[in-house]
């Protein structure tokens, strides 16, 4: 099946390009960016154009900034195209119920892609879990911003989530693993003096489950969700890529790049079943978050 790629940033260069290389279902045939390209690949600048010119192409996938993401969703569900989405789905929660519903009517599939919960050991820790009963959960969530978003401002300007386009990615994680669902209860973001998104949180939720996410951890990063049950403890260390329990590792793997492979072959299903996935459960956590959030500005943040 034919695949355009929208956004050619360091995450379609990292992921993207190279799980679309390795797959069975798709061949890239075209490309849609002001600037990046793919060697080999048809490049366009104008994704109208792109629409207009390739009727052959069927799927579109969304690389883009939540910010700027909804209208190139828009035009290509009304084009009769299917969609992917890469997290966060969009900027607001109306914005993806929206794009759901044109979904429906243009009867095609639209995928609201989570990549960590296609990490190597969420499957098994979800099927450890489902008879437990979780007595308390920690989220630590701390990694590099300038590692993994050089220079780029838009994650701190609004629709960006600031640390939460990392933190989603546990809230991914969790709310895929747990029996029963949580809620947040309150939440502590900083915010940088001169940044309108927050840097760090530290969130509460329902059932005694706790996050810590910070985005100015240098050196090694840490991606790590710790839980205990009535039937002992367990852990998801890598982003969800291994999986321990009582201290010791029980599945998983040493790399994550089998995350946007398994987003692919996941699409492929989809189209091929006329369905569409829309859980939007990590980004209701989110907003609730910034709901109910305390302002704390700290030390302002330059790249």
């Amino acid at each position: 099946m034919k695949l355009a790629l929208v956004g050619i940033g360091k995450i379609a260069r990292d992921q993207h390009v190279p799980a679309l290389a390795a797959s069975p279902d798709w061949e890239l045939a075209a490309t849609v960016s002001r600037s990046g390209t793919v060697d080999g690949i048809p490049a366009y600048t104008d994704f109208a154009a792109l629409l207009a010119e390739r009727p052959d192409i069927g799927t579109i996938s969304l690389c883009l900034p939540p910010q700027p993401r909804y209208p190139y969703a828009e035009l290509a569900l009304k084009a009769g195209r299917h969609v992917m989405l890469e997290k966060p789905p969009g900027q607001t929660l109306a914005e993806v119920h929206a794009l759901e519903r044109l979904a429906a009517q243009h009867g095609v599939t639209l995928y609201a892609t989570w990549h960590s919960r296609m990490a190597e050991a969420v499957a098994p820790a979800k099927a450890w879990l489902a008879d437990k009963t979780i007595t308390r959960a920690h989220i630590t969530w701390r990694e590099d911003v300038r590692k993994w978003h050089p220079g780029q401002d838009w994650v701190f300007e609004p629709g960006g989530m600031g640390v939460f386009d990392p933190g989603i990615n546990a809230l991914s994680i969790l709310t895929e693993i747990l029996p029963a669902p949580v809620h947040v209860t309150q939440a502590d973001l900083e915010f940088p003096a001169n940044r309108d998104t927050p840097i760090a949180a530290r969130i509460a939720f329902s059932g005694n489950v706790t996050a810590d996410f910070d985005w100015r951890q240098e050196g090694p990063q840490t991606w790590d969700i710790e839980i205990d049950t009535d039937q002992g403890p367990c852990a998801l260390r890598f982003g969800g890529n291994r999986f321990e329990v009582a201290g010791q590792e029980v599945a998983g793997e040493q790399t994550i790049m089998g995350e946007y492979p398994r987003l692919y072959a996941r699409m492929a299903e989809l189209v091929r079943n006329g369905a569409s996935e829309v859980d939007l459960a990590p980004m209701v956590h989110v907003a609730d978050a910034l709901t109910l959030g305390r302002r704390i500005v700290t030390d302002a943040f330059q790249f």
